[in-house]
């Protein structure tokens, strides 16, 4: 988010921030429940994983330092589309979804800039989720080896 959005979005997200900790171990949310917050690392790593049916949830991307959290409260129906699990004891940033909507709604300036900056993590995450489970899915040494 520092370097996604300029200054004064960034300043006016960051005036509905509250800092909150977790524990490590802490599961900040499950697939399919209800997105109604998101969150930006400050300190410690958050595990991004996905359910995969007969094995254990696979980690698609580790999470750190001024890193967002979430997604999937931006875009309807408002329901988590992985899953997140602190991997250390984190400090973050919350945010509450339906006031940052509220706030993207009342200043299109802003809501573009916020939708451009979550857009562009969705569609890393996207890669990255796909790299990991081709990583996973693949028979060994079928991989290209550059």
């Amino acid at each position: 988010m520092l370097r996604a959005l300029p200054a004064e979005h960034r300043e006016r997200l960051m005036r509905l921030a509250r800092e909150v900790s977790f524990p490590q171990g802490t599961r900040l949310f499950k697939e399919g429940g209800h997105a109604d917050r998101f969150w930006i690392v400050r300190t410690g790593t958050i595990a991004l994983d996905m359910h995969v049916p007969g094995r254990r949830a696979a980690v698609i991307e580790m999470l750190g330092h001024d890193e967002l959290v979430g997604w999937s409260w931006l875009f309807g129906p408002h329901a988590w589309c992985l899953g997140a699990e602190t991997t250390s004891p984190v400090r973050v940033y919350e945010f509450d979804a339906e006031a940052v909507r509220n706030m993207c709604r009342a200043d299109a300036a802003l809501g573009m800039a916020v939708t451009q900056w979550v857009g562009d993590v969705v569609a890393r995450r996207l890669r990255s989720a796909r790299t990991r489970l081709m990583d996973v899915n693949a028979p060994f040494g079928s991989g290209d080896s550059r």
